[in-house]
């Protein structure tokens, strides 16, 4: 069977792809779908934001990281399959005589490690469990939309500060833009304009980690050049925040 992938929040710009119209086309030609959800998988908690994934639930197989948006404790990775015939553990447990012996006492289905692709590492799933156990449903939820809202906050305050640019309108918590330092502003036309921008985040970066203010990662794109990516998942996140980290970007970025 073929295979086609899709990914619902992209490491980057956080961009969602289409899956119902992607699942049409696997339907159609009897692909297998995969979705890459790692990092949007979670957005499905939010009644608001889940329309992000319309059409998921008709992918093959979704890999999904809570330990991301969701910050359960690392690491806590699922790989949630349609398949009910054990797939898994057919790819995967090959039933090794020096670790899994077929004649023990007791009953071999216990052996928990021959069924899973890590076999020796932690159970992942107990961490998300005990995690929703103590905030619930409703409170991961509202989790995922301050997430949601602090990004627009962000959005909005960066429109109205001269010298920063977004790189385009985010869809999910990924908020990426340029500050644009005073000797380049006005400047789009200049021949080397975009080759001097580039050189701005890292500037910015060492000063910030060497000032010990901030961390906020950077990285270009494509046909872009680097820009920041502001990442607004830590639940304890405020507006103040936002607004220290535009003012500490103005005050590092004010001689270049």
């Amino acid at each position: 069977m073929g295979r086609t992938y899709a990914t619902s929040g992209t490491t980057v710009l956080g961009a969602f792809d289409p899956l119902d119209a992607i699942a049409d086309v696997c339907q159609r030609h009897g692909l297998w779908l995969h979705v890459d959800a790692a990092w949007g998988g979670s957005v499905l908690l939010s009644q608001t934001h889940r329309h992000l994934l319309d059409g998921i639930q008709r992918a093959d197989s979704v890999a999904w990281n809570p330990h991301k948006l969701l910050a359960a404790g690392l690491q806590c990775s699922a790989l949630l399959l349609q398949d009910t015939s054990n797939l898994l553990k057919r790819c995967h447990g090959f039933q090794a005589n020096y670790l899994f012996q077929q004649d023990k006492f007791y009953d071999v289905a216990l052996d928990t490690g021959d069924k899973v692709v890590q076999c020796g590492r932690h159970v992942d799933c107990l961490k998300l469990w005990l995690m929703w156990k103590a905030q619930g449903g409703q409170g991961l939820e509202q989790r995922i939309d301050q997430a949601f809202a602090l990004a627009r906050y962000l959005v909005e305050e960066i429109k109205k500060r001269e010298g920063f640019e977004l790189v385009m309108e985010p869809e999910f918590v990924n908020v990426c833009f340029w500050f644009v330092p005073p000797s380049l502003r006005g400047k789009q036309a200049s021949p080397h304009y975009s080759q001097r921008l580039s050189q701005v985040a890292p500037v910015l970066k060492e000063r910030m980690v060497k000032e010990g203010s901030m961390m906020i990662g950077y990285q270009p794109h494509g046909t872009h050049g680097n820009f920041f990516r502001m990442v607004v998942a830590n639940p304890t996140l405020t507006c103040a925040d936002i607004d220290f980290l535009l003012n500490e970007l103005e005050r590092l970025g004010q001689d270049l």
